[in-house]
């Protein structure tokens, strides 16, 4: 069974958003895997850019290349807005990479963006 590991944050006491940054490591051999569950990946990744809370979303290339072909990749990052760390490990629990086996490895930790 996969677990989860998740790093509180503290609520803001100015009663802004938080990011929180998703980072999964990937089994090895992941490729086939990734694109099974791509398309039902990528939906979800849109449902939040509709909804104005993606900051950033992309896979790690397993080697020094924009399309790294059959070494696939290593691993995702994802930085969205969510309410709270539960609600962002929540939204982590259904994604369809997990789902598929893809990730051996998912952390979800606050990010606070300066730049």
């Amino acid at each position: 069974m996969l677990a989860i590991q998740i790093l509180k944050s503290q609520p803001s006491p100015f009663g802004l958003f938080m990011y929180y940054a998703i980072m999964g490591q990937d089994v090895k051999n992941s490729l086939d895997k990734r694109k099974s569950a791509r398309t039902a990946h990528l939906d979800r990744l849109n449902e939040l850019v509709e909804q104005k809370r993606l900051l950033v979303a992309g896979p790690h290339p397993a080697i020094d290349s924009n399309d790294p072909g059959e070494a696939g990749f290593s691993g995702s990052l994802i930085i969205a807005e969510f309410d709270s760390a539960e609600e962002a490990k929540a939204w982590t629990d259904a994604d369809p990479y997990l789902a598929a086996g893809v990730y051996a490895k998912v952390t979800v930790k606050p990010f606070k963006k300066v730049l």
